[in-house]
């Protein structure tokens, strides 16, 4: 069969992939047309279009890339038409992937299953209304979801288990380099470290990872302070961003070696999103940070209108706080300093985070989820079909 799908960030490309390469072992013939990113690229098919070109977040690199948008919106529904998949197989990325839904929805006969369901639970819940109308199937990563999508809005949707948590238990089984390796390979020290996950769009770095640095580098002569870098963004620009921080030089980069960065580190700063769960499952002890415009206003905004009480995954999934979420007015240097302190070897929050994570792997569950989804698309295929 023929899947077209569309993937606008790195945790989408790597998600996609991982279930790109279920859809292969379950149906030999399968054929790959997508917009994505170099992991799925790796499994096979034709790369339309790379997330480089997608990923804007904010209200105004928005609306100064909005003709860029607009534009790939445009030759992303021209190119399904064209090629005519038997389904459209969306990752995350809602406010462009729920567009191209309701066109395929409304145009073309194909049906749309949603890989990663949109975030809506907190915030923009009015678009169940679109996901109602225009996605055939939701596959659910995420346990909390369950009862929003089926008792609150009546849609019946499928929990296949986590693909973060499966992702971590095969690199874990399959990684077998020391933390001495890991370091010669990289030219590091022998310090124990601290990792920064400073997210992997420009703007979530430029807020944050400036932050993030001042708040370590005191930490210098006993740790080595490592940047975890996204595949998306060149070199220059994180010299560009750490250019702003006085005696930056102390702060080391990797490219793609997030896992093994986690491996081997002690504690992390983390900006929020999937990186948080990650971190957690490598049980990294971390203090999430969140920078963002006009802190006082978000703050009011979180409280008044955020339909939940945390913005981490780790925080979701254990439904009490695990990990400290230092977002809007409560994200300064110092309290990311404090913070940082209390899970640091020997520092009193430590322990109880990590008992707090092993809460959060067992609520995930053990399920493989890009082999479920995989199993039920084809199935559901199959049945639509008439095999």
């Amino acid at each position: 069969m023929k899947y077209y799908l569309i993937a606008g960030e790195a945790s989408g490309d790597l998600h996609a992939s991982c279930l790109m390469q279920s859809l292969k072992e379950h149906d030999p013939s399968a054929e790959f047309r997508f917009f994505g990113g170099d992991k799925m690229a790796a499994v096979g098919g034709t790369l339309v279009k790379h997330y480089r070109e997608l990923a804007y977040m904010g209200f105004i690199p928005v609306l100064l890339h909005l003709p860029t948008i607009l534009r790939n919106m445009s030759a992303c529904k021209q190119d399904i038409a064209q090629w005519h998949p038997d389904v459209v197989i969306l990752a995350d990325y809602p406010g462009f992937n729920l567009t191209i839904a309701k066109y395929v929805h409304s145009t073309l006969s194909i049906p749309v299953y949603y890989y990663i369901s949109p975030k809506i639970w907190a915030w923009k819940e009015y678009r169940i209304k679109n996901i109602k109308r225009d996605v055939d199937e939701l596959f659910s990563i995420l346990p909390f979801e369950i009862p929003f999508f089926e008792q609150k809005h009546n849609y019946p949707i499928h929990y296949v288990g986590n693909p973060t948590a499966d992702e971590v238990r095969r690199f874990v089984a399959e990684y077998t380099d020391t933390k001495e390796m890991f370091c010669a390979y990289n030219s590091l020290t022998d310090k124990p470290i601290i990792a920064l996950l400073a997210g992997s769009r420009k703007q979530e770095i430029k807020d944050n990872l400036p932050s993030m640095v001042r708040a370590v580098l005191p930490l210098l002569n006993d740790y080595q302070i490592v940047l975890a870098a996204a595949p998306s963004i060149s070199p220059s620009y994180y010299d560009k961003v750490l250019g702003s921080v006085a005696s930056h030089s102390g702060v080391n980069v990797v490219y793609g070696q997030t896992y093994q960065l986690l491996k081997h580190s002690a504690a992390a700063l983390v900006t929020s999103g999937t990186a948080t769960l990650e971190t957690a499952l490598f049980g990294v002890p971390q203090v999430v940070c969140y920078e963002t415009p006009l802190p006082k206003l978000i703050a009011f905004l979180r409280k008044h209108l955020l339909k939940v009480k945390y913005i981490s995954l780790v925080n979701l999934v254990a439904d009490r706080e695990v990990v400290p979420e230092l977002v809007a007015d409560t994200f300064t240097v110092a309290n990311i300093q404090r913070h940082l302190s209390a899970i640091l070897p020997d520092g009193q929050a430590r322990k109880e985070m990590l008992d707090g994570y092993a809460e959060v792997w067992n609520r995930l569950g053990t399920q493989c989820a890009p082999d479920n989804a995989a199993r039920t698309m084809i199935s559901l295929l199959k049945q639509r079909k008439g095999i």
